[in-house]
């Protein structure tokens, strides 16, 4: 199977979604990169930069993500970074409808990466990942196992920017559980 042949096309039908557009605006953001990444990033939906370039996480908070990733030796040519839903929604915070049904896509994609850890970054990548609500405050840094997949719990980078506590906790969560000389 070539994978990022795969994943092209699934991020056509995201760009061809109707019921994906519904109470959205801006570009669709299907995710971006590496089509055999060991480590897949989860975040929430896209935000107004993100909805206006059709990319994952270049924001204010997809800067700080990135700068996280270099500054623990992760390059992220080499990891995969999407979302549960693929259009900015008009009210902010994704509904329950839009994450079920953005996880027919996400589940694809993961399907196709098949990597060895997803890092879920926040309520919404939980939610539509796992299917649950998942006290992040409580479980972050830790990891779940299911259906034979590795999850790690952490904030959203926009967390980690607006409480200062956060920033330093999101860091160790991705430092602890991602680096190779800290597994």
């Amino acid at each position: 199977m070539n994978k990022a042949l795969e994943l092209k096309k699934i991020a056509k039908e995201i760009k061809e979604c109707k019921i994906c557009k519904k109470g959205k605006i801006g570009k669709a953001v299907p995710g971006e990169g590496s089509p055999n990444a060991k480590i897949v990033f989860i975040g929430e939906a896209p935000g107004k930069t993100e909805a206006r370039e059709g990319r994952p996480f270049i924001g204010r908070s997809g800067k700080y993500f990135r700068l996280v990733l270099k500054e623990i030796g992760i390059n992220e040519k080499d990891v995969f970074i999407t979302s549960p839903v693929h259009y900015l929604p008009r009210r902010g915070t994704p509904s329950k409808e839009d994450i079920e049904h953005g996880k027919t896509y996400l589940k694809r994609q993961l399907e196709i990466i098949n990597p060895k850890i997803i890092v879920l970054m926040g309520n919404v990548a939980v939610q539509g990942v796992l299917g649950e609500q998942i006290p992040i405050f409580k479980r972050h840094g830790g990891i779940i196992v299911r259906d034979g997949r590795k999850y790690l719990i952490t904030f959203h980078p926009a967390y980690a920017l607006r409480f200062g506590r956060g920033k330093g906790l999101f860091k160790k969560d991705l430092e602890k559980k991602l680096t190779p000389s800290r597994n």
